[in-house]
């Protein structure tokens, strides 16, 4: 199947998804870098790699602008938070995701690690779940409270399940949301515009990476 979008194609693919959601993309706020952290979903081989088990063309598109995102995020001394999503290889965690996903990225094999170009240096969290939803059943909200973050940027993989559900909870907890178009990946484009209108609509800003690191190096 051909991929909805690639790295050479995303600046227009980009265009044409925030014409789409600019009549409900109201919250136009404006990042303020020094209260942001960048929380990067689920970036990792599982979905990122061509031959791994869930590859997601949508994440392996994104890459390039996540990495820049994290590095400009480290170069502002602003926080950097990444997920992976793991289950037991005794799958005593898996729950209904068992039943519902033929498939289970097993925490300790070489694909539930974060693609190796976006490596988590030693000071910078990692926060294991289970679920889609970052915060849940996790330490997130603890962390981003000891960091007195207030904006969050977030960006991975897949926009329509961990990266919305993550959204969605962050503005229940009273973060101010930024969504980049072209920081989230999906399996194909319905699924995520669908996410974009939906996230425009009530729960984040959507955005742009260039009008992240704009914010960022206004500090």
């Amino acid at each position: 199947m051909k991929p909805y979008v690639t790295p050479g194609t995303m600046p227009e693919k980009t265009r044409q998804w925030l014409d789409r959601v600019a009549p409900y993309n109201r919250s136009q706020l404006e990042l303020r870098a020094d209260r942001a952290a960048l929380l990067v979903i689920d970036m990792q081989r599982f979905f990122v790699d061509q031959d791994g088990p869930a590859f997601t063309c949508g994440a392996e598109a994104i890459l390039p602008n996540v990495t820049t995102l994290v590095s400009a995020f480290r170069r502002a001394q602003r926080p950097v938070v990444f997920t992976r999503h793991v289950h037991h290889p005794s799958r005593l965690d898996a729950g209904i995701m068992e039943w519902w996903w033929e498939g289970m990225c097993v925490e300790g094999s070489p694909e539930s690690e974060i693609h190796p170009d976006l490596a988590p240096r030693e000071d910078e969290k990692v926060v294991l779940k289970h679920r889609y939803s970052a915060f849940f059943d996790t330490d997130l909200a603890t962390v981003l409270r000891c960091l007195k973050v207030e904006d969050l940027v977030i960006t991975g993989t897949m926009t329509n399940m961990c990266c919305e559900s993550t959204a969605r909870d962050a503005y229940y907890r009273d973060y101010r949301v930024f969504f980049p178009a072209d920081a989230n990946g999906a399996v194909n484009e319905e699924m995520h515009l669908a996410s974009l209108l939906n996230l425009a609509y009530g729960f984040a800003c959507v955005t742009t990476t260039e009008r992240v690191l704009a914010a960022l190096s206004m500090m």
